[in-house]
């Protein structure tokens, strides 16, 4: 494994949460980012947020590491779960609650619940 390789690795063993992004959970630097940085932080989820934009290696080193071509990445507790578009179908299908759940991860049901409101 590569230095970026372990470094990812690490982070993604270390924490509940943690998504790979363009930009920071405060300032998302693309509008995918954006978007599951939006629904993580409505739901009120506690995450590691990494800014693959400030280091090249952790930038392609992640694409590698999930073998998944795109940004954003999330992981919860080590596993991969997916970009934007899984993010988003899982949040109005409800399986994000479900995971969360599983995984022992607090977050807002009353905000899952009104994020599927607002796109019914």
């Amino acid at each position: 494994m590569s230095d970026a390789q372990t470094q990812i690795d690490e982070t993604v063993k270390a924490h509940d949460v943690v998504l790979f992004m363009k930009g920071t959970k405060s300032m998302p630097q693309c509008g995918f980012s954006s978007r599951v940085a939006g629904v993580l932080n409505y739901m009120g989820v506690e995450y590691t947020d990494v800014n693959v934009l400030a280091d090249e290696a952790i930038r392609s080193g992640i694409k590698e590491y999930s073998d998944w071509p795109t940004i954003p990445q999330l992981y919860v507790k080590g596993e991969f779960i997916g970009g934007c578009d899984i993010v988003t179908e899982m949040t109005l299908s409800g399986e994000l609650d479900a995971l969360f759940e599983k995984n022992g991860v607090a977050y807002s049901k009353e905000a899952a619940d009104k994020i599927r409101e607002a796109n019914a």
